[in-house]
């Protein structure tokens, strides 16, 4: 997964205990659901088992410029997420997580579609080390300014104006509809 022209910064690790987190949740879930239950001496085994396997097809890199992020047994996903696009990264730790001492990593970036963050990576060792080190070397990357107002976002005032009297018009023609609606 690694270009030869990018030097890697951080190779992340996964924290093992995530495979009791994804048992736990898989438990859990199976037993929420009433079906399943005569089922759960079968599944326990095997969900651990797939999650053993799903833990060590779990790939993230940081690079001078980017992070590169794989997984997946049956269906691999591969994401490169430019530094520079990358606009927040959080922790996240429900209860059972805070059990097993684990974290997750969500990586937000700019410009993605619909809510929730791009990437989660459950079970990084370190979390909070791995989240400042990628924050870090985006700040290198990007030239640690915060951004700024360019001259595309900012208003543009014959734009304004338009839109002005557009508005103008409309409410015009509105009053004239409700005048005419209130006289028949």
């Amino acid at each position: 997964m690694n270009d030869n022209d990018e030097t890697v910064l951080w190779e992340a690790e996964f924290n093992p205990k995530v495979k009791t987190y994804w048992l736990i949740s898989a438990v859990l879930t199976t037993f929420l659901t009433i079906v399943l239950i005569p089922l759960a001496p079968l599944i326990i085994p095997i969900a651990w088992y797939v999650s053993g396997l799903y833990l060590k097809s779990h790939r993230c890199t940081l690079t001078e410029r980017t992070l590169k992020v794989s997984r997946g047994v049956l269906v691999r996903q591969e994401k490169t997420v430019p530094l520079d696009r990358i606009t927040d990264l959080g922790l996240v730790q429900g209860p059972i997580m805070r059990a097993l001492d684990l974290e997750a990593v969500s990586v937000e970036t700019a410009g993605q579609s619909g809510p929730g963050s791009l990437v989660r990576l459950t079970g990084i060792r370190n979390g909070r080390a791995f989240r400042d080190a990628v924050l870090k070397q985006r700040d290198a990357v990007t030239g640690g300014e915060p951004a700024r107002l360019t001259s595309a976002t900012e208003p543009d005032v014959a734009v304004d104006a338009n839109v002005q009297t557009t508005l103008i018009e409309i409410r015009d023609i509105l009053k004239r509809i409700e005048d005419r609606s209130t006289s028949l």
